[in-house]
C-alpha cells in the first residue's frame, strides 16, 4: 500500500510518499481502509523529532474510513461499515486502564507517535478503537473529530469541571482544539471569549457560538478580557499556546480562576510569580488527551449534531508535505485533512 513515512527527523521535506507493507490483521483487530486522516500539530512535532518516536514512522492520529475485514475474534463489525478510530493506544490491563483512566497508562500513546498512524491506505487497529459513524457524516468531518474533541472535552469537563454561568476564555479559535472548545463551553451554557489572529477567523468563531472575540495581534488579550468582564476576569482559560500567551492567560483570570493547558505550540517555558499564584488562589491544571469513556461521551453530542466538526481544507495524501507547511503557518480555521 501507499503511505506517508519519514526515515529521519526534519522539515516537511523528510515526508516520503512510498510503498510500505500492508498491515497484518490480528485475530482481535479490524482492518480499515483510510478515507481521511486529519492533521494535528502533534504531526509536526513528531516529524521534527520528539523522544520515543521509532523510525521509520507513519504519522497521523485522526482517521476515518471503511472496514475491510475483521479478525476471527471480532464478530460485531462487518465489512463496509463506515467508522472513525479512537486516536489513542494503551495497554488495556494496567490499574489505570482497568479504572477507565487510559490517559494515565504508562503505555498510553497516540496513533502516529509511538505506533504507526493513519497517513496511509490501510490500518489495522484493536476492535475497541473502531467506532461506527452516521451516514450523514462525511469522512473528512469524522476525521476532524476524535483527537481535538476528546482533548477539549477532557480539558473543560474532565479537568476544569466547567458549569453553566461561567466565563471561559478559549485561545486560538482557528485551531482544532479551539474550535471544539468554543462549542463545548457553549453546550454547557458558558459565556465564551475567544481569540484569533484575523477578522475572518473571529467571524467564524462567532458562528460557532463565541460571545466575544479578541484580535490577539491587534489588542492585548488581558485588557480586552477585563473590559468584557467589567474587570472581573474569566473563570477558566483554555490554554494550548504556551510561552507566547501564558502571562496574558494568567492576567485574564479572576481571583480563584483556573488555567487548563494541553499544549505548548510556542514553547514550553512559562514564567510567573509564585506570589501571584497563591495570593490570587489560582489553579493550574495539566490535561493530556482524554479517556475512551470521554471520547464516547463527546461523540454522542457530535453524532446528534449538537457539536459540529470544523473542516478547513483537504489535500491528497501524496501532498502531505504541502499540508504540513499549511498547518505550520496557522492559516487554517478547523482541521486540515489528508485523503488517500
Amino acid at each position: 500500500m501507499k503511505a506517508i513515512r519519514f526515515h529521519q527527523f526534519g522539515g516537511p521535506e523528510v515526508l516520503q510518499y512510498e510503498d510500505v507493507p500492508d498491515p497484518v490483521l490480528r485475530k482481535d483487530h479490524v482492518l480499515v481502509r483510510v478515507k481521511a486522516c486529519a492533521l494535528n500539530h502533534l504531526d509536526l512535532f513528531v516529524r521534527e523529532g520528539v523522544p520515543g518516536v521509532p523510525l521509520p514512522q507513519i504519522p497521523g492520529s485522526d482517521i476515518a474510513g471503511d472496514v475491510v475485514e475483521s479478525g476471527e475474534y471480532v464478530t460485531d463489525v462487518k465489512a463496509g461499515t463506515r467508522v472513525l478510530l479512537a486516536p489513542m493506544s494503551f495497554c488495556g490491563h494496567c490499574e489505570h486502564c482497568l479504572r477507565g483512566d487510559q490517559n494515565f497508562c504508562p503505555e498510553y500513546s497516540v496513533l502516529g507517535y509511538r505506533v504507526p498512524g493513519g497517513d496511509c491506505e490501510m490500518i489495522a487497529v484493536p476492535r475497541a478503537s473502531v467506532i461506527p459513524i452516521p451516514e450523514s457524516m462525511s469522512y473528512d468531518e469524522a476525521a476532524s473529530v476524535p483527537l481535538v474533541f476528546v482533548t477539549a472535552w477532557h480539558m473543560l469537563v474532565g479537568r476544569a469541571k466547567i458549569h453553566p454561568g461561567q466565563t471561559v476564555l478559549v485561545l486560538g479559535a482557528g485551531s482544532g482544539v479551539g474550535s471544539a472548545a468554543i462549542q463545548i463551553a457553549k453546550l454547557w451554557n458558558c459565556t465564551v471569549i475567544t481569540t484569533a489572529g484575523d477578522d475572518a477567523k473571529l467571524e467564524r468563531a462567532k458562528g460557532l457560538g463565541a460571545d466575544y472575540t479578541i484580535h490577539h495581534y491587534r489588542d492585548k488579550i488581558s485588557d480586552e478580557v477585563k473590559k468584557i468582564t467589567e474587570k472581573r476576569g474569566v473563570d477558566v482559560v483554555l490554554e494550548h499556546v504556551g510561552k507566547a500567551t501564558w502571562r496574558e492567560s494568567m492576567r485574564s483570570l479572576r481571583p480563584g480562576g483556573t488555567i487548563v493547558t494541553c499544549g505548548a505550540t510556542t514553547g514550553g517555558e512559562a514564567e510567573f510569580d509564585l506570589r501571584v499564584l497563591f495570593t490570587r488562589q489560582l489553579s493550574f491544571l495539566g490535561s493530556f488527551m482524554g479517556t475512551m469513556g470521554e471520547l464516547h461521551e463527546v461523540l454522542k453530542h457530535v453524532f446528534a449534531g449538537r457539536l459540529k466538526p470544523v473542516v478547513d481544507r483537504s489535500f491528497p495524501l501524496r501532498e502531505a508535505a504541502a499540508a504540513h507547511e499549511y498547518l505550520a503557518k496557522s492559516n487554517m480555521f478547523g482541521k486540515v485533512i489528508l485523503n488517500p
